[in-house]
């Protein structure tokens, strides 16, 4: 028997459920939507994926009439998509209805061959793993639909073992990003691999190449936002996957940081990505006292932060090792990696300007001077959350003294940025003229002069704030007289 807390999805799907039944077709709830009901015991925020041995378009038939909208381009690997209004939250849901099916991919294919089933079991048993080789069936002739787990999905959600209903080699030939995928389980759900599926990984990491950079990004976003994406990352180091599409992850692993004594640059670097934790975590945030920030973005910033060391890793007598520069370099590298993920434009360069600006905090050890808070602010832009976070995580270091010391001295930047912004409007830093002023002004057409103008206002913004417009006048005119003469 399901547990009853089953019951709101399965009042839910009701009418679904006739309309198959009345078909004469057989409907599952299936997958990672039964795991989670079994772990969390909501679906209140899951799509709902369902599995029939009704083909495609005998699957669009029974939608006809209950879904309010239908899309199809699933539809020659079996998956009819529909979205339905559920009248109880007034909130609109997709659902994913896919034919039985055994799909294979050939040696060199990035995209599955589709051979549709006719039994339950056949389509679980080409399945990820056990723990998503589970269903639930909705039109059987009992009152209470019951739990289909042949793979005993269950005993392994329960035991906190990653394993796969076939062997892992024809679960991984199946699709390579299933290796990358089970990353993102064994950190969610804290599983422990069976050792034959970490070395079947072992064995054909290599394989993860005929697949789409698209879906690896997508599977290491996904990972990168769990709870504690650590054991997921490691799983991708140790067993070589992350040589194939990640190298700049174990090419830390040997690199020795002297700022973090106690951790390699690897170490430091897992450490830092689960430094960065949720919005919601944030009390200031939840009060509405700080605005919230890109919590994706940040995490993949940590992630990529210091990937510049191995390649600037130099020894200064009498200072040990170093890594100058390694900001700008890693910023370089992690574009270029992110461009090779397609990542979009966007992302890519948010996440390459926190990484290039992630030291920036420190090289203000003296205070903070108007003039250094507004060079912060208008070097991070529209990241400034995200760069303040980063910075807040950034520091791992064992001793309390010195980290309390690291977070009192951003406590007072933030104070900082707080006052100038209340006085000066800092989310809009610009020079007090604008170009057209700048123009008129000086009795000038538009050209190099009028941006020249333009960048000695802005130095006199950030060290001098808001002089007022007599005096910023004055000073143009001071410039631009000694412009003339120069020349």
């Amino acid at each position: 028997m399901v547990p009853e807390r089953f019951a709101p999805v399965l009042r839910e799907l009701a009418p679904l459920t006739e309309r198959f039944h009345a078909a004469g077709h057989r409907l599952f709830l299936v997958g990672g939507t039964v795991r989670d009901l079994l772990v969390a015991g909501s679906a209140d925020d899951f799509d709902l994926d369902l599995t029939t041995d009704a083909r495609p378009d005998e699957i669009k038939t029974c939608l006809d009439g209950w879904a309010d909208d239908v899309w199809t381009q699933g539809e020659k690997f079996g998956t009819i998509g529909a979205n339905k209004l559920n009248a109880t939250t007034g909130v609109s849901r997709p659902y994913e209805i896919t034919t039985f099916r055994a799909e294979a991919y050939s040696d060199d294919s990035r995209k599955p061959h589709v051979v549709f089933a006719d039994e339950i079991e056949a389509d679980l048993s080409r399945r990820d793993f056990t723990i998503n080789a589970m269903a639930l069936e909705l039109t059987g002739t009992d009152a209470m639909p019951e739990l289909v787990d042949p793979f005993d999905g269950t005993a392994d959600l329960v035991g906190r073992v990653l394993r796969t209903p076939l062997g892992p080699e024809v679960s991984f030939s199946d699709d390579p990003l299933r290796m990358l995928r089970a990353a993102r389980f064994i950190a969610r759900y804290e599983l422990e691999p069976t050792a034959e599926l970490v070395a079947a990984v072992g064995a054909m990491a290599a394989r993860i190449d005929i697949v789409s950079a698209e879906r690896l990004r997508d599977e290491l976003d996904k990972l990168i936002v769990v709870d504690r994406p650590s054991p997921g990352l490691w799983f991708l180091l140790e067993t070589g996957l992350a040589d194939q599409f990640l190298p700049e992850l174990p090419a830390m692993r040997l690199e020795h940081d002297p700022i973090h004594r106690h951790k390699d640059v690897l170490t430091h670097t897992l450490a830092v990505v689960e430094n960065v934790r949720p919005p919601a975590e944030h009390p200031a945030i939840v009060a509405g006292e700080r605005p919230p920030f890109d919590f994706r973005l940040t995490r993949l910033a940590a992630l990529f932060h210091d990937v510049g060391k191995p390649r600037t890793r130099g020894y200064v007598e009498g200072k040990g090792t170093t890594f100058h520069h390694h900001d700008a370099v890693g910023a370089r590298m992690t574009r270029k990696r992110m461009t090779a993920l397609r990542y979009s434009n966007g992302d890519v360069a948010a996440v390459t300007e926190l990484v290039a600006l992630h030291l920036r905090f420190h090289t203000y050890s003296m205070g903070w001077s108007d003039s250094a808070v507004r060079r912060y602010v208008r070097d991070a832009g529209p990241l400034l959350r995200e760069l303040n976070v980063l910075t807040r995580c950034d520091c791992t270091t064992r001793n309390a003294k010195k980290a309390a010391r690291l977070s009192r001295r951003m406590d007072e930047l933030e104070a900082r940025i707080d006052e100038l912004a209340e006085a000066e409007e800092l989310a809009a830093l610009r020079p007090e003229l604008d170009g057209n002023e700048v123009m008129v002004h000086l009795d000038l057409g538009p050209g190099r002069d009028v941006g020249r103008a333009l960048d000695f206002l802005m130095e006199i913004r950030l060290e001098e704030g808001l002089i007022g417009d007599d005096a910023i006048r004055q000073r143009l005119d001071a410039w631009w007289s000694e412009q003339q003469s120069d020349s």
